[in-house]
């Protein structure tokens, strides 16, 4: 008996002896520093944890390619609640939801090497709790906090307006944070001192004059309305001949515009058949107000900070001259502040003239009184907290397009057909969902042009966005398919360009870059670009190919590249390039009649020079735009279904339609922003 006690002392003593090991190592396991990593927008978010006493004391994060202007509150706010709650079931942040569910993931992966209890933190769900509903006075309510929306409240509260904007999103910027620094300008002055017209660009004035009124693929017999605008670009076409008499074009004749030529693009660059054989135009009236205003409303953006570049000081592209971003169809895109810089720049003018903003506030309801005038708006906060915001002078609409809401695009469709889908990805910002088109249309706003979408070319084939790849001015562009050769006309309008790439093998095409010259300058040829910090971001992160020869980069495209390996042959590049450089050469493309052409690259010089090199991007359209919205006129004022104003309620940006009809032209977009912001914001204010 004692034996058998004794032996059960022993083995009692052996558990307590693990079990108190096993303790010690369990305690080891939850305290130190443990790693995690998780795919992001931009690339993967590594965090480091620091684990004390089984529970996350900090997160620390190592990598992190994100937007910084789009995703700062996700950083700042999601590993605050993990800590404080200690849960890894936290509200994603509206606007960077992607970034919010990596840095939840990988916080999660760090704590399974932490040993943490994975199950326990994410049951431990961490739920808003609503603030008691408020009200709040102000004479102008502006809804969206993007370009179009903050150049309204700017000029609202020049005008001695109080102001109070909403933004659904944890930022200020909608797609204007992310749009290129394109703006669309009739720039006499830059054409007159900075550009040369070249051969090109003088046989297109020369078709232009040619053009007979009684074409049927103008479509004048149902919009008449167009005709005095091309009597209006003959006469100025003239006019600018006769005062040139004597000089060449592509050696000291100047660039041409003019305020009828610009309404003409938007014109043919916007008419388009749908699928049931309806015609689809723009609005002369809109399209008229918006090319006269542009350069006056880009010179006020140089007023506010944006560094505005126009007149005898125009760039684009980091070149003198105006140029021509993708779709444009003429070098008349000038530049400006960058999208990172942007939008805070305009936020701090806001608030520095007085507009009150509040982010993270979803409108939800326009408020209308007997007589239907609109009079306040209901918004609720990402907490549940309901807000009333009663108005003295009226509501702006400023909440964007809905190309981030794929279904309600493909309900409305017709032109894309099967080439869109509900799941079809987008450039935009993801709280662009059409809010504001239905709020309008509640209270009986009329809408136009919802039945087409802008698909954008040139956009990521993993994310759908406008990352993840390099290219110069659209003349210098060269587009091939995976068998290295072109297969459009580069230059062509956008929705052009995408239906002509949705045709290839699984809609990816790629683009050669060799650097960027002076497009007005076509004898120029690209030296090729560096294997600098970007370029060797891209290429290391499998985003695109890069190679000092032709023989290299072919080599390279074996390799996969957002999904792709083309493998393409030295000889089938060379040829394409050697193909279109005697066409910019001769100033004339025998294959896709690309009307402004340039961008000849000097392979002899590249291939003979290591410092340089030419690199590739595959790119694929993606959802970019919405040329359809609810209806207004040339004061920015709202039209009703029966054809009559809704008093109190004012549109700009990419909520309205009727500008760009079928295809909205690149660098049109930012310019109807801040036109027509301009427009709403002084109106709400005066009460016009």
């Amino acid at each position: 008996m004692k034996k058998l006690i004794s032996l059960l002392v022993c083995i009692c003593m052996i558990i307590f002896t693990f079990v108190g090991c096993t303790k010690e190592v369990a305690t080891i396991l939850i305290n130190g520093s443990y790693e995690g990593t998780a795919a992001g927008m931009q690339g993967p978010i590594t965090v480091s944890i620091t684990v004390e006493d089984g529970k996350i004391a900090d997160i620390d994060f190592k990598e992190n390619s994100e937007t910084p202007n789009v995703t700062v509150v996700a950083f700042e706010r999601i590993p605050t609640q993990i800590i404080e709650n200690q849960s890894l079931s936290v509200d994603i942040v509206t606007g960077a939801t992607l970034t919010s569910y990596a840095i939840i993931n990988a916080v999660t992966n760090a704590a399974k090497a932490a040993g943490l209890d994975i199950d326990a933190l994410k049951a431990n769900k961490v739920v808003a709790t609503p603030k008691e509903p408020q009200t709040w006075e102000t004479d102008v309510l502006v809804m969206g906090g993007g370009g179009a929306g903050l150049a309204a409240a700017v000029n609202a509260v020049e005008q001695g307006a109080n102001v109070i904007l909403i933004e659904k999103g944890s930022v200020l910027g909608g797609n204007t944070m992310m749009a290129g620094a394109a703006y669309n300008a009739v720039d006499i002055e830059a054409q007159k001192n900075t550009m040369i017209l070249s051969k090109a660009q003088k046989d297109t004035l020369d078709g232009y004059l040619a053009l007979d009124q009684a074409d049927p693929k103008l479509r004048f017999d149902t919009y008449p309305e167009w005709q005095e605008v091309l009597a209006e670009l003959k006469a100025d076409i003239n006019e600018f001949y006769a005062e040139n008499r004597g000089k060449e074009a592509g050696v000291d004749m100047p660039g041409f515009d003019s305020v009828a030529l610009h309404m003409w693009h938007v014109y043919t660059g916007g008419l388009r058949e749908l699928t049931d054989g309806d015609w689809i135009a723009p609005r002369i009236e809109l399209a008229r107000k918006f090319a006269a205003d542009a350069l006056d409303a880009f010179a006020w953006m140089g007023q506010v900070g944006l560094e505005a570049s126009y007149g005898a000081s125009a760039q684009y592209g980091g070149h003198p001259g105006t140029g021509t971003v993708l779709g444009a169809m003429w070098p008349r895109t000038h530049g400006f502040m960058s999208g990172a810089e942007r939008i805070p720049q305009l936020e701090k003018v806001a608030r520095e003239k007085g507009v009150t903003i509040y982010t993270e506030t979803r409108g939800t309801e326009l408020l209308v009184d007997a007589s239907g005038k609109v009079v306040g708006a209901k918004a609720e906060q990402t907490d549940g907290t309901q807000i009333t915001i009663n108005t003295t002078k009226g509501v702006v609409l400023a909440t964007g397009g809905y190309s981030a809401n794929a279904a309600m695009v493909k309900s409305y469709d017709k032109y894309w057909g099967d080439d869109l889908s509900d799941r079809t990805l987008s450039t935009n910002m993801g709280t662009l969902e059409g809010d504001g088109i239905v709020m309008a249309q509640a209270i009986g706003a009329d809408v136009t042009g919802m039945e087409v979408a802008q698909m954008m070319p040139s956009a990521s084939p993993v994310k759908g966005t406008m990352t993840d790849g390099i290219w110069g001015d659209a003349a210098e562009q060269i587009w091939i398919d995976s068998n290295g050769n072109r297969f459009v006309d580069e230059y062509a309008e956008r929705d052009v360009l995408a239906k002509a790439s949705l045709t290839l093998k699984d809609g990816i095409f790629h683009i050669i870059y060799a650097g960027r010259g002076d497009v007005g300058n076509p004898a120029e040829l690209l030296k090729g670009v560096e294997y600098d910090e970007s370029i060797a971001k891209m290429v290391e992160g499998g985003h695109i190919w890069y190679g000092k020869t032709l023989a290299e980069l072919a080599e390279a495209s074996k390799t996969s590249a957002a999904g792709v390996a083309p493998a393409f042959t030295e000889e089938q590049l060379r040829t394409t390039i050697e193909k279109y450089n005697s066409y910019v050469a001769a100033q004339k493309d025998e294959d896709f009649g690309k009307d402004v052409i340039s961008g000849a690259i000097d392979l002899e010089y590249i291939e003979s020079n290591d410092n340089v090199g030419i690199a590739i991007s595959p790119r694929k359209a993606s959802l970019h735009h919405t040329m359809g919205g609810v209806v207004i006129d040339t004061e920015a004022r709202v039209i009703n279904e029966d054809g009559n104003i809704i008093q109190g309620l004012w549109a700009a940006g990419e909520v309205t339609g009727g500008i760009h009809a079928g295809n909205r032209l690149g660098g049109n977009a930012i310019t109807d922003i801040f036109v027509f912001g301009r427009i709403a914001g002084i109106n709400a204010a005066t009460g016009k």
